[in-house]
């Protein structure tokens, strides 16, 4: 499992908790305690999913929410409010905002993960298969494997890495830095011409015999997994 998940809750102890568990599942798990800084990683970092909290200190979760599905960009990103409102009133406003499924505090952390693995495996399935493939490219992701029609293609860590997210998100353009922060990670600083580097790799790995080009540049915006 390589998803990545945002965490938006200003409760530490909570926030900590979940990242916790969530890293123990194999997710890769970002964290925000206030409503204005999670939805400025949400535009930048285009999650996987968001576990959102309905009370913050500043924006609400219900306000968050509502920004989240009227963007284009964005509203396919799943979101799983996590609230102490149990009342169906707000279980129901929750979710005419657009929220893709919600949770009441307290709440168990085997059941939070069940939900997690439920929501991206009914969104996102791509996301929870071992095998996976675009085209004529597959990826075995518990052996680790690439192959191009029959034959294996030997691919170093990052070039996997690249891969296989671009096959998670067939034909989205990405940005070098959105590709940074998914891929490498925001706690690692690389250059962002590194990311053409590693392109210009995995182009070389993948493109076999004059087989099409299957990653797109488009200028002045990024790369994208493209039949083209």
């Amino acid at each position: 499992m390589s998803a990545t998940i945002l965490v938006v809750e200003d409760e530490k102890s909570i926030s900590t908790l979940i990242q916790y568990n969530l890293e123990k599942e194999g997710f890769k798990v970002h964290t925000s305690e206030t409503g204005e800084e999670g939805f400025e990683q949400i535009k930048k970092n285009l999650p996987d999913l968001v576990l959102l909290d309905w009370m913050l200190p500043d924006l609400s979760g219900i306000d968050i929410c509502k920004q989240i599905k009227k963007d284009p960009k964005l509203k396919s990103i799943p979101v799983i409010m996590l609230t102490a409102k149990s009342e169906e009133a707000d279980k129901i406003r929750g979710f005419e905002t657009g929220a893709d499924d919600y949770v009441t505090k307290p709440f168990s952390t085997k059941e939070l993960i069940l939900r997690v693995h439920a929501l991206l495996k009914r969104v996102k399935p791509s996301l929870t298969e071992d095998i996976a493939s675009f085209k004529d490219i597959k990826i075995d992701r518990l052996a680790r494997r690439v192959y191009r029609g029959d034959k294996e293609i030997k691919l170093g860590p990052t070039e996997y890495n690249l891969l296989n997210f671009f096959i998670k998100n067939p034909t989205r353009v990405y940005s070098r830095e959105q590709l940074l922060n998914q891929v490498w990670g925001n706690d690692i600083y690389v250059e962002s011409r590194t990311v053409d580097v590693h392109i210009r790799r995995l182009r070389k790995a993948i493109n076999l015999n004059d087989q099409d080009d299957l990653i797109r540049t488009v200028r002045s915006a990024g790369y994208a997994l493209d039949s083209q």
